[in-house]
């Protein structure tokens, strides 16, 4: 079982998130994260730091963000490990 990031990050990338991560399984695409399933632990730590309110647990993910699970899946594979927060972070006011 994962976490997954939901349409709520895309175009923000604040990686609070990241920094929190004990297991390190955040990937940074273009223009939003990804929660690597194979490597996240199930710890929910991530959750309350997202300041978009965009993870949740697989199982809870709201219907219209169904997708967004074989996103992250799919997108994890391709995209670069995110450690910290960096410059490139695309944070937006919410």
């Amino acid at each position: 079982m994962a976490y997954v990031v939901a349409e709520p990050c895309s175009g923000c990338k604040y990686a609070n998130c990241v920094v929190v991560c004990p297991a390190e399984c955040f990937r940074e695409g273009r223009q939003m994260l990804y929660i690597h399933p194979g490597e996240c632990i199930d710890c929910a730590a991530c959750v309350p730091e997202c300041p978009t309110r965009a993870i949740y647990h697989e199982h809870d993910l709201p219907k219209d963000w169904i997708p967004f699970r074989d996103l992250n899946a799919t997108m994890a594979r391709q995209c670069a490990a995110i450690r910290r927060r960096t410059s490139r972070a695309l944070a937006r006011n919410v």
